[in-house]
């Protein structure tokens, strides 16, 4: 499988969107738990910081029910208690970068240029494209009724070659940001 299998072709004459998504639950959340550690209180510091992340999470499902069912419309009628949203049994997918269908990082510098996501929110990247505040979550809205969740699986030495060709990148720097998913052991330099 591919993410772009769930792409309508135009030719299909089929309705289709892609889209893309950056939110974050966790701004204020680090001077709090610096404060907690400071006074050695690991648990609420703990507690913090898990709040966050799920509240994150939870807000990322909110705009992703939004989206099916009021700005792009294609799920108008949709009605799911909360098993089924648990199981995800809504159409449509948001796959996000570093995540098992698309593992490589570096493709939310694409989100982030497409929707000037630091400008309108203040999520910044770092070197490592991890997400600040950690409390945050990004990725692509695919709608095709037959998207579905996938891992990638191992990668041969002709697929990152294609796709470093594609990146502009050298093998090596294909190789290092796809080092878990590679099916073959790199030659060391």
């Amino acid at each position: 499988m591919c993410l772009a299998d769930f792409v309508a072709p135009k030719a299909s004459g089929q309705p289709d969107w892609i889209g893309g998504f950056a939110v974050s639950t966790g701004f204020g959340v680090d001077e709090l738990v610096a404060d907690y550690e400071s006074r050695q209180d690991i648990y609420n510091s703990i507690m913090v910081k898990a709040v966050a992340d799920r509240l994150a999470e939870a807000f990322a499902e909110h705009l992703h029910s939004r989206v099916r069912r009021e700005f792009w419309g294609y799920a108008q009628d949709e009605s799911l208690d909360n098993e089924a949203l648990i199981k995800e049994q809504y159409q449509g997918i948001r796959p996000a970068p570093g995540y098992p269908a698309c593992p490589e990082h570096t493709e939310k510098g694409l989100l982030w240029q497409l929707l000037s996501v630091e400008e309108n929110t203040g999520i910044t990247l770092t070197d490592s494209y991890a997400m600040l505040p950690t409390a945050a979550v990004s990725g692509w809205y695919f709608s095709h009724p037959e998207s579905q969740y996938f891992g990638i699986g191992k990668l041969s030495e002709d697929q990152v070659e294609s796709y470093a060709h594609r990146k502009g990148w050298s093998m090596a720097e294909a190789e290092r940001w796809l080092s878990p998913n590679l099916g073959y052991e790199p030659e060391q330099n």
